[in-house]
C-alpha cells in the first residue's frame, strides 16, 4: 500500500522529494546562506568553524568537505542549493556536472558538444548504459559507507529505496474538533482556570482528558492557522504541511508560552505531502516552523499541561486570514486525501485528525463581539449528520453568520473529511460535545467523533 516512487528505478538520478527535502534541510540551507558575500569570506577563511553553525549530520558535512555532490545528493541536497557552494569554488555549472560522472571537465564539454548523455541504456538500473551503479561515488564516499557498515548503522536512505517497510498500515481511530481562542492559552499559563469567569469552559474539557488518556494516538494531524507568526505578508501559503522533527512554540508578543516544544512525525508527513500533491492538492512543505497558539491551546485543553505532549503531531496550516481563503468544499476534499494518504502509509500507527478555530467571532471593526450561539450549534448538528452538505456553504454565510473571524470553521471540515464514513463507511459515534459562551471574544466549540471504520 506504500506509495509509487518509480523515479528510484532511474539510474544515475537523485529525485528531490518531500523525504529528500526534510532530510537536507540544513544542508541546503548552509548552500543557500553562500549566497551573501560576507558568508563566503567566513566559509572560506574556516570551513570547520562555518559548519560547526548549521546542525547538518557528520556524513553530510563529510560530503561538503570532499566536495562530493553525488554525496551530498544522497544526504538530501538538491543540486540547485548545492550549486552556491560550487559557485563559492569558483566552478561553473559545467565543472560541476562533470565532476558528478567521473569526468574531467574536458572530458564532459566533449561529450555534450557531441549531442550530450544518451537516454538509451540509461531509463532503468541495470541497463548496459553509462549512468549505471555506482560508477561515480568517490573514494571518500565509499570509505564513509564502510565505516558505518561496520559500526552497524544502517543506511535509512537505501532502505526506504529497497521497498523495505514495518508490517500493517495506519489508521485514523478519531477526529476532534475545538477553538483556539489565545486568552485560554493565557487563563491555563498564569493560573486563572479556576476563576468564575474561565471554570465552565475548562469543566467542559474533562472529559476530554479522561478520553484522551484512553484513546491515546500515536500521531495527531493538527489542522490550525497561523496568526501572522511563520507567514508575514510575504508568503501566505493556502495549504502548508510541517515537515520537521520538532516544532517550537513561538514568541507572539508575550513571549513563548510556557508549554512543552511539539515533537513532529517528518517520516508520515512526507508521506501524507506526496500523496496529497499526488492527489493533486497543492501543499506547501515547511521544514522549519513556528507553532503558536492555534496550535498549543487545543494541546493544552486535551492533554493538560504535561512537561511533554504525549503523542507526535504534524501541524498543517490552513490561511484563513488574508482572502481568498480554501472553500469549505476544497477542505472537505483535502481531509478526504488526507486520510487516504494515512492509509497507505505502512506502519501501524494510530492517527487523530483535529479541526480548530472558530466559533462564531469577530476581532474587527464596530461588529468585534458578534456571537451567534443558535448558528453556531446549527453547525455542529450538520457537522456530525451532513458533512458534505455543510462543506457547499458559501464563504459569504460565515462571514454575515459567524463574523469575519468565523471563516476558521471550515478548517474543521478537514478533519470532518478524514471520517471513514464520507467514504461509506459507518457513521461515527459522538464520544463528546460542547459549546459555551464567551471565552474572551469568542464562542467555544468542542467535538470528539470516534471512527467506526
Amino acid at each position: 500500500m506504500a506509495l509509487d516512487k518509480p523515479y528510484l528505478d532511474v539510474p544515475g538520478t537523485t529525485i528531490f522529494d518531500a523525504d529528500q527535502s526534510r532530510k537536507g534541510y540544513w544542508l541546503n540551507q548552509f548552500c543557500m546562506s553562500l549566497m551573501k558575500a560576507e558568508n563566503r569570506a567566513r566559509f572560506k577563511a574556516d570551513e570547520d568553524a562555518y559548519l560547526a553553525d548549521w546542525p547538518m549530520t557528520d556524513e553530510q558535512r563529510a560530503a561538503v568537505r570532499a566536495r562530493d555532490l553525488n554525496w551530498m545528493m544522497h544526504t538530501g541536497g538538491n543540486i540547485y542549493f548545492l550549486a552556491k557552494l560550487g559557485a563559492t569554488d569558483g566552478l561553473s555549472f559545467q565543472q560541476m556536472a562533470g565532476s558528478m560522472t567521473g569526468m574531467t571537465e574536458a572530458q564532459y564539454r566533449d561529450m555534450m558538444v557531441r549531442g550530450g548523455r544518451s537516454p538509451q541504456g540509461n531509463r532503468v538500473v541495470g541497463e548496459r548504459g553509462d549512468a549505471q551503479g555506482a560508477k561515480a561515488q568517490s573514494a571518500a564516499w565509499k570509505a564513509w559507507q564502510e565505516k558505518a557498515l561496520a559500526a552497524g548503522v544502517e543506511d535509512a536512505h537505501a532502505k526506504a529505496a529497497s521497498g523495505a517497510r514495518s508490517a500493517g498500515h495506519a489508521r485514523i481511530t478519531a477526529s476532534v474538533y475545538s477553538s483556539h481562542v489565545p486568552a485560554i492559552g493565557a487563563a491555563i499559563d498564569h493560573g486563572r482556570t479556576q476563576e468564575p469567569y474561565w471554570a465552565p469552559m475548562f469543566a467542559g474539557y474533562e472529559f476530554s482528558k479522561a478520553w484522551e488518556k484512553e484513546h491515546r494516538p500515536d500521531v495527531i494531524v493538527l489542522v490550525y492557522n497561523d496568526h501572522a507568526t511563520s507567514f508575514d505578508l510575504g508568503v501566505i501559503p493556502t495549504f502548508a504541511i510541517g515537515t520537521a522533527a520538532a516544532f517550537e512554540p513561538a514568541d507572539e508578543g508575550y513571549g513563548p508560552r510556557p508549554v512543552p516544544r511539539v515533537i513532529g512525525h517528518p517520516q508520515l508527513a512526507s508521506h501524507i505531502a506526496q500523496s496529497v500533491i499526488q492527489q493533486d492538492f497543492d501543499l506547501t512543505i515547511v521544514n522549519e516552523l513556528r507553532v503558536d497558539h492555534g496550535l498549543t491551546v487545543p494541546m493544552n485543553l486535551m492533554f493538560g499541561t504535561p512537561a511533554e505532549w504525549p503523542c507526535k503531531v504534524i501541524p498543517l496550516a490552513v490561511n484563513v486570514v488574508q482572502y481568498p481563503v480554501p472553500s469549505g468544499r476544497r477542505c472537505f476534499a483535502l481531509g478526504q486525501a488526507i486520510r487516504r494518504a494515512i492509509e497507505t502509509y505502512d506502519e501501524p500507527l494510530k492517527v487523530q485528525v483535529w479541526g480548530t478555530g472558530g466559533m462564531s467571532h469577530q476581532l474587527q471593526g464596530p461588529r468585534a463581539g458578534l456571537i451567534n450561539a443558535a448558528w453556531d450549534n446549527q453547525f455542529l448538528d450538520r457537522l456530525i449528520a451532513d458533512p458534505a452538505g455543510l462543506a457547499q456553504m458559501p464563504h459569504i454565510d460565515y462571514v454575515r453568520e459567524a463574523g469575519s473571524e468565523g471563516i476558521e470553521l471550515v478548517m474543521w471540515l478537514i478533519a470532518r473529511g478524514a471520517m471513514a464514513d464520507v467514504a461509506g463507511g459507518k457513521a461515527p459515534t459522538v464520544a463528546h460535545r460542547f459549546f459555551h459562551v464567551p471565552a474572551s471574544n469568542t464562542a467555544v466549540g468542542h467535538l470528539i467523533l470516534e471512527n467506526n471504520a
